[in-house]
């Protein structure tokens, strides 16, 4: 669903690319050749902070909810693929979960469904 179209989008920008999966052999390794890295995963803290090139920028698109009984009994909080209180203090820039990329994709959706309804009713579609 995003590592794709994210690569796409890079590539188009004249940014050389690598896709690794969870499988790639010696994930960490390629990881840590980055200088942008995306996580989209899947894993919650699957990216350490060995796995993050020092001044790199971190891109953490997932989201997972994870046990958190420090906050009571049954109760759970968010987390991306990137292990952030480690790995922020390698990264030039990490975004966080929750409230990185989320916020900014709800904001993307509906900017394309605002230029989507103009158009589709003949009308010139603003300008975000």
């Amino acid at each position: 669903l995003f590592g794709k179209p994210m690569a796409q989008l890079l590539l188009n920008a004249n940014a050389t690319v690598t896709t690794a999966h969870s499988r790639t052999k010696d994930l960490a390794s390629v990881a840590r050749g980055a200088d942008i890295l995306v996580a989209a995963v899947g894993r919650p803290e699957m990216v350490k902070a060995d796995w993050v090139k020092l001044g790199a920028t971190v891109i953490d698109v997932g989201i997972n909810r994870i046990d958190a009984p420090e906050r009571g009994e049954g109760k759970s909080r968010l987390v991306g693929d990137v292990a952030y209180a480690e790995a922020s203090d390698i990264a030039a820039a990490i975004t966080p979960v929750p409230g990185g990329v989320g916020p900014m994709t709800i904001a993307m959706l509906m900017a394309n469904t605002v230029s989507a309804a103009h158009r589709s009713a003949g009308r010139k579609p603003p300008r975000f």
